[in-house]
């Protein structure tokens, strides 16, 4: 059998990239053969295995036919005479599909060595059509490649505006658009991978209608390079309502905790929006973030909103008045003799005053 590096890791070694992870095809292998030496089967779908050693990952060459829709509407075939090429032909990009032999030999079929260096994005076949989630993957690599001023090669750009019509986007799994959404939100240019949906039409199908990217790069534009993906995910929606958080949060399956940060940074949004005139206000903004069981989020919220400078004195008084309401011992009112009713009356009072005090209101 022939093993061959294939994939990232050449791609980002001709970029001059680091490489971290290393995938490698067998060719001429069977499954009991690999076996037989020591790997470990870890695919569902088609056959993968662990190195006994270095667990990297190693596939059978292999070939695909679309048998339905989807990510996995295919049926695989993986015997021993698929070629290195016909595995290499069943890739997306060109520049996915070049191998590397033992001798540091290329095999590179397609060009992908050409539009590396060329910088650009080019579809290996038509048949990059039969599986949309092609479509967010290549928007990932444009965020990610940002800095190499990659562009999609028109034919491909016209295969992405083809899927969208055709409606595969409905064709995806919740889970698989997550999950590349998430590493999109990881990369050097996160809002390069919404640009490139909307350029096909396929932001308003996978993020809804109200999506724009003129919301999105408006969202970003002030963090700073080192944020959590949940972070930059909820600065994406900061200016949308609540509803549309939730929506789009039960619908692609996002992690609680991204879903919680953004609806809490969309409501302190909106009180910047309008400043509260009374104690009661701010109280309603405290309580409306669970401020006191979920100190850290309303935390990381107010921290996110004093990245723009232009607006750092009014955050201030978010911090403030935050302060001020958690300065309230509530064991100190259990001490003096609350309880029931009357002690969720009597430490609103008590943080209202505080608040009073701290920012200097009237009533």
């Amino acid at each position: 059998m022939d093993v061959y590096l294939v994939g990232g890791a050449v791609r980002d070694a001709l970029l001059g990239r680091p490489v971290f992870d290393q995938d490698w095809v067998v060719v001429g292998a069977t499954v009991d053969e690999m076996l037989s030496r020591g790997f470990r089967p870890v695919g569902r779908d088609f056959p993968v295995f662990l190195h006994p050693v270095s667990h990297e990952e190693y596939a059978l060459a292999r070939t695909e036919r679309k048998t339905g829709h989807g990510y996995g509407g295919f049926t695989v075939n993986a015997s021993p005479e698929v070629t290195l090429e016909e595995d290499l032909s069943r890739r997306d990009l060109t520049v996915n599909a070049i191998a590397r032999a033992p001798d540091g030999t290329l095999v590179d079929p397609f060009s992908g060595v050409q539009d590396c260096h060329h910088r650009r994005f080019r579809h290996v076949s038509d048949a990059f059509v039969e599986d949309p989630l092609r479509v967010v993957r290549l928007a990932r690599f444009m965020a990610r490649y940002a800095p190499f001023s990659f562009e999609i090669d028109e034919s491909t750009r016209q295969l992405l505006l083809q899927m969208v019509r055709d409606g595969e986007m409905g064709h995806l799994v919740a889970e698989r658009v997550w999950q590349e959404t998430e590493k999109a939100l990881g990369e050097v240019a996160p809002v390069v991978f919404f640009e490139v949906l909307a350029d096909c039409g396929a932001l308003a199908p996978l993020f809804g209608e109200t999506a724009t990217t003129s919301r999105f790069d408006k969202g970003l534009a002030v963090l700073p390079s080192h944020v959590l993906e949940e972070e930059r995910w909820a600065a994406l929606w900061q200016f949308h309502a609540e509803d549309e958080i939730v929506a789009i949060s039960q619908r692609l399956k996002v992690p609680k905790r991204f879903m919680q940060l953004s609806l809490v940074l969309a409501r302190t949004r909106r009180v910047m929006a309008s400043w509260p005139t009374s104690t009661s206000g701010w109280l309603d903004w405290l309580n409306g973030i669970d401020a006191w069981r979920k100190e850290e989020r309303a935390r990381q919220a107010i921290a996110m909103l004093e990245c723009e400078v232009s607006r750092s004195a009014d955050v201030a008084m978010l911090g403030e008045a935050l302060e001020a309401a958690r300065s309230v011992s509530p064991q100190a009112l259990v001490q003096q003799g609350f309880k029931g009713p009357a002690m969720g009356e009597a430490l609103a009072q008590a943080r209202a005053e505080a608040i009073r005090a701290r920012l200097g209101l009237s009533s």
